[in-house]
């Protein structure tokens, strides 16, 4: 019998809480268990395993990460569209750094398709509409502006640019600058 006042969606929630404060490697069914001051096995009534609730919080990290992309695109095209999606993708990663992890947790191929995923690479290719680019084309900018806000957000989060200068948002606007010259110039070969 499910335990009073626990649920799918409070036993998420309170994951993506402690995925931010802890990292996402710190989210067990044994860490939400002490949290909520109930036996483990209380648990079990909510989530099949482990896997299920870090697959729950990783669907939740992505419809957020997709709610604010949405948000930043809107209205925008071009290299004005491309930056306030990058910068999105950047200030989700600081605020959300246990989300940001999880975003990347593997999903069901089910699971994906039902995710805000879909929209978050809509979003993007949204984003790229003021290019010139071909329709295969557009998936492989869209796989590189992934590569590069993902990469550079890891390195940043990290720490890997604390020991050098230029300040990272330096490098970071020149990256995007270096994007928006690609996909201006993108030529299909």
């Amino acid at each position: 019998m499910p335990r009073a006042g626990l649920s799918w969606e409070k036993l998420i929630q309170a994951g993506a809480v402690l995925a931010d404060s802890e990292g996402f490697s710190a989210l067990t069914l044994a860490a939400l268990a002490r949290q909520f001051d109930v036996k483990l096995a209380s648990l079990y009534a909510h989530v099949r395993n482990s896997d299920d609730l870090k697959a729950g919080v990783a669907l939740l990290a992505l419809d957020l990460l997709a709610q604010w992309a949405e948000a930043a695109v809107a209205g925008r095209t071009g290299k004005e569209a491309v930056v306030a999606l990058a910068e999105a993708h950047r200030r989700f990663a600081g605020e959300h750094p246990g989300l940001f992890e999880a975003a990347r947790f593997p999903l069901s191929a089910e699971q994906a398709a039902g995710s805000g995923g879909p929209r978050l690479a809509r979003t993007m290719l949204a984003a790229l509409r003021g290019y010139e680019l071909s329709e295969a084309d557009q998936v492989h900018a869209v796989r590189l502006l992934g590569s590069f806000f993902l990469g550079f957000s890891l390195l940043e989060r990290s720490g890997s640019f604390a020991h050098s200068q230029p300040e990272p948002g330096q490098s970071w606007r020149r990256g995007l600058d270096a994007l928006d010259v690609t996909f201006t110039n993108w030529k299909t070969t």
